[in-house]
């Protein structure tokens, strides 16, 4: 876990706002050890995965056309084709990574991130600059190290507010970095980004609206803009946190974070997902899949599913302070519902990007399935969070049949890591409908020696995925 700050630091000179920016400015590629790097492109892979098999949703159709219409052409690459300024390629590029919900997560006590959140906006940043794949790995470490610094720190879900608070600093401060920019510039930029983008966790809340996949992309766009402004000499406010009115006041907690650590490792903590569906599903997916497949069972046979699991994926998920999760209808509810995602599985034998597709989430057969799932907290599981996810799901069947499996972690936590083979399978299951053979393949080799490359060579590949593609419902994902 990160470092919080010991007791005798908290006298040290400077707002915390220059503190993060002098630990930005700092980082150096020797921070970057070669195993922390080799786990760095496995998420980036994932990362790129991730976005190339967004590129079917229809909100990115709207996006193009809403840059037409605000900006000209400028000079960063939308994956899919096309160029745009790098503030919008910010929100562009990192709305993709998030669409299908299966992109990375740092889990804390009182929340979480999801650090990837980070990569469309220090890939623009990158780009806009000109950088070597090596310089932008290096920022988007320290976009990482700050975002879930903070997390680790600040229960921010706890509190009412959404991940994209921290995502605004840490962004900023890579962006800046990226930019050339001195450590007070960077102060200023990370202020900048922050003040006006304090996200609340209603975000969240059902009916959960297309603005929750697409809330991180403007936060990127903001602090890509804002690190610009701050090479241009505008000021922010430096008492971001602990002044009058600030961060520490609105979470009512002191925040105290070593930020002299130089380490770059915090990539180790991360989680990786193998089911389109919020991480505090995936324990319960793989539970339910295995039972599933191992009994023979088929979705007719079923007459009811019990699933408990710790608080946060009931309140989240199961129909508790975030609402009812009964009459899912859109994707945005879809993949925030443990009921659907339940149903889905077992009546599928998978959890993709088609199970997203309204047209699945508001089938009879899912939601007539869904009706007889029941989500229950369990007070055991609650006190494993956030070192393991824990679920334990019941499948009742018509003929009076019972099958029961507790499921402590899941391939992908961090007792059960992604490899990068497995990565990489995971990477041609989201891509193959969108790039050929030989484009995936070079797009896997190009991440894997990306701090020996200019960046240019993996936007250039990225530019050549095709946008109108359909991904494929029948697709069995990755067992």
């Amino acid at each position: 876990m990160p470092q919080l700050m010991s007791t005798s630091q908290e006298t040290k000179v400077g707002s915390a706002v220059e503190q993060i920016a002098t630990f930005a400015a700092s980082a150096r590629p020797e921070h970057l050890k070669s195993e922390i790097r080799q786990l760095f492109k496995r998420n980036i892979l994932d990362s790129v995965g991730c976005a190339i098999s967004g590129l079917q949703g229809k909100p990115f159709q709207a996006l193009r056309e809403q840059f037409e219409e605000f900006r000209a052409p400028g000079r960063c690459t939308l994956i899919g084709g096309g160029k745009t300024s790098a503030d919008q390629a910010a929100l562009f590029n990192s709305s993709l990574v998030r669409y299908v919900d299966l992109l990375d997560s740092y889990m804390a006590i009182g929340g979480l991130c999801h650090p990837s959140d980070n990569f469309g906006t220090i890939l623009a940043a990158a780009e806009q600059v000109g950088a070597t794949g090596e310089e932008f790995m290096l920022a988007l470490a320290v976009a990482y190290e700050i975002q879930c610094r903070f997390t680790a720190a600040v229960p921010v879900m706890a509190k009412g507010f959404n991940h994209a608070t921290q995502l605004a600093i840490s962004a900023a401060a890579g962006a800046g970095k990226l930019f050339g920019l001195s450590s007070g510039e960077i102060a200023n930029a990370i202020a900048i980004a922050t003040v006006d983008n304090i996200s609340l966790a209603c975000v969240h809340a059902e009916r959960v609206s297309q603005w929750k996949g697409f809330s991180p992309g403007m936060t990127g766009m903001r602090a890509v803009y804002a690190a610009s402004l701050a090479k241009r000499g505008f000021t922010g406010p430096k008492g971001l946190f602990e002044g009058p009115f600030g961060l520490e006041l609105m979470f009512e907690q002191s925040i105290l974070v070593d930020w002299e650590n130089p380490s770059l490792d915090v990539v180790t903590q991360t989680v990786m997902k193998k089911y389109c569906s919020l991480i505090h599903g995936q324990p319960v997916l793989e539970a339910v899949l295995d039972l599933k497949r191992r009994n023979g069972l088929t979705a007719a046979d079923v007459e009811s599913v019990r699933c408990d699991v710790f608080q946060g994926a009931f309140e989240f998920a199961g129909g508790g302070a975030f609402g009812p999760k009964d009459h899912p209808q859109v994707k945005e509810q879809g993949d925030y519902n443990l009921k659907y995602l339940i149903a889905a599985a077992l009546l599928d034998d998978q959890l993709g990007p088609a199970q997203l597709e309204e047209t699945r989430i508001q089938a009879p057969d899912a939601q007539a399935l869904l009706k007889r799932v029941d989500i229950r907290p369990d007070e055991r599981f609650s006190a494993r969070y956030p070192h393991e996810l824990s679920a334990r799901v019941t499948i009742r069947t018509k003929d009076q049949r019972a099958f029961v499996k507790e499921q402590n972690g899941y391939e992908g936590g961090l007792t059960n890591p992604m490899s990068w083979e497995r990565t990489v399978e995971k990477f041609h299951w989201l891509t193959d409908a969108f790039a050929d053979e030989e484009l995936r393949s070079r797009l896997i080799r190009t991440v894997d020696q990306l701090d020996t490359l200019e960046l240019s060579d993996l936007t250039d590949l990225l530019a050549q995925v095709q946008p109108t593609a359909v991904f494929p419902t029948t697709h069995p994902g990755i067992q």
